[in-house]
């Protein structure tokens, strides 16, 4: 159970992260609900202040923070909100990220540099940031939304930059993993099996139709069950469908945005078909 653990989680106003606050919420987590979002966006639902009246609806205690994971001193001074706010940090989710599938040729630096901090430089500058207190937490996890690492050069000819962004976040896991594991820190990573319907994915327009695409519920039930793992693995890449199917959960069909029409597997996984439009950055 993590009833009154801390789980400190970026990109907290939407989607996914979301979805995983709402989730532990109704454990009686505590969730430290991080973001940019302070004040209703016109094109982007939620904010750091409607997630956390949501958890705490649910029964849940909520600590929102305005954070840019890009922001050193952002982070470090959210950091101590939290110790000072709840007295430390269980479990952290590494979940904020930018995306943009467009090609070398096509992806502006002002767009790399974006996918490079947010993505990988978020990644690693957060969990440094909480390592002290995981250190001190019983049953520590990190837990990093991305995909499990390969060298087919088809994941980098597409979206160079957002690939090594994205396998940056993976390699951290890998690294993390190996090097926390004196400190007994859970490290690992997870990854939808098919695309996830969020405000992000709407930005793909016909390259990712939602009506292909789940809810983020199924990747947040998947967390659940890794955060509350009686002997915590670290090191992996674990998978939402495989995740739930060890936990014996079968029928995905509640997860589904349209259950008539065919999912369509997410990046990084064997049968997904590519119909991006490397021109257009996002």
């Amino acid at each position: 159970m993590i009833k009154n653990r801390t789980i400190f989680i970026t990109g907290a106003t939407r989607g996914i992260g979301k979805a995983i606050a709402l989730k532990a919420a109704k454990d009686g987590a505590n969730i430290v609900v991080t973001g940019k979002t302070e004040n209703p966006h016109p094109k982007l639902p939620g904010t750091i202040y409607e997630t956390a009246h949501e958890i705490e609806q649910l029964g849940g205690k909520a600590l929102p923070i305005l954070m840019d994971v890009r922001d050193d001193a952002q982070v470090a001074e959210a950091v101590q909100k939290v110790e000072n706010h709840f007295g430390g940090i269980d479990i952290l989710i590494n979940n904020a990220s930018a995306i943009s599938l467009t090609s070398v040729e096509y992806t502006p630096l002002k767009k790399f540099d974006l996918m490079m901090d947010v993505n990988l430089r978020g990644t690693y500058a957060l969990s440094q940031a909480c390592l002290p207190f995981l250190k001190e937490a019983q049953n520590p996890h990190i837990l990093t939304l991305s995909p499990p690492l390969s060298l087919n050069p088809k994941w980098f000819a597409h979206h160079t930059a957002y690939t090594i962004s994205k396998f940056g976040m993976s390699m951290c896991v890998l690294g993390m993993a190996e090097e926390f594991r004196k400190y007994k820190i859970s490290v690992n990573a997870l990854w939808p099996q098919t695309i996830i319907g969020t405000a992000a994915l709407q930005l793909l327009g016909d390259a990712a139709p939602i009506e292909g695409a789940r809810t983020p519920e199924i990747v947040a039930d998947a967390a659940y069950f890794i955060l509350n793992a009686q002997k915590p693995q670290t090191g992996q890449f674990f998978n939402d469908e495989e995740v739930l199917k060890l936990n014996g959960i079968n029928d995905f069909k509640k997860y589904a945005i349209n259950p008539n029409h065919p999912l369509i597997t997410d990046l990084f996984l064997d049968d997904f078909n590519y119909k991006t439009d490397q021109k257009k950055a996002i």
